[in-house]
C-alpha cells in the first residue's frame, strides 16, 4: 500500500522560511516523479514544483521560481519543498505526489501522477 505523508506546515509571518516533507512508503522511491500541488480555498489546484526519480531534473510554477526548492532523499524516501520568502498568497494546502515516468509526461499537470498526499496547512500571515 502506497502512502504518502506530508509534514511541516504550519503558520508562518511574511518572509519567513518553511521546509516541508513528503515521506513516501510501499513504493519504489527513486522510480517515481515527485511534485508538490497546492490548492488555497476556493481556487484550483495548483502546481508547485516537480523532481525527477534521480533528482538531476526539476521544475517550477513561475509564482514560486526563485523562492521555492525541490529536493529528494532516495536514501530516506523523502521529497522536500524549501520555501523561502514566504508570501500570503503562498497560504494552502500542500500536497505531494508520485508519478511513474512516462513519454511525454507534463508533471505540472495532476493527472501525471498516481499516488497523492493527505496534504498539510501553510498559512502565511502578512
Amino acid at each position: 500500500q502506497v502512502q504518502l505523508v506530508e509534514s511541516g506546515g504550519g503558520l508562518v509571518q511574511a518572509g519567513d522560511s518553511l521546509r516541508l516533507s513528503c515521506a513516501a512508503s510501499g513504493l519504489t522511491f527513486s522510480l517515481y516523479v515527485m511534485g508538490w500541488f497546492r490548492q488555497a480555498p476556493g481556487k484550483e489546484r495548483e502546481f508547485v514544483a516537480t523532481i525527477s526519480g534521480s533528482g538531476g531534473s526539476t521544475g517550477y510554477g513561475d509564482s514560486v521560481k526563485g523562492r521555492f526548492t525541490i529536493s529528494r532523499d532516495n536514501a530516506k524516501n523523502t521529497a522536500y519543498l524549501h520555501m523561502n520568502s514566504l508570501k500570503p498568497e503562498d497560504t494552502a494546502v500542500y500536497y505531494c505526489a508520485a508519478g511513474l515516468p512516462r513519454a511525454g509526461g507534463i508533471w505540472s499537470r495532476g493527472r501525471e501522477y498516481n499516488y497523492w498526499g493527505q496534504g498539510t496547512q501553510v498559512t502565511v500571515s502578512s
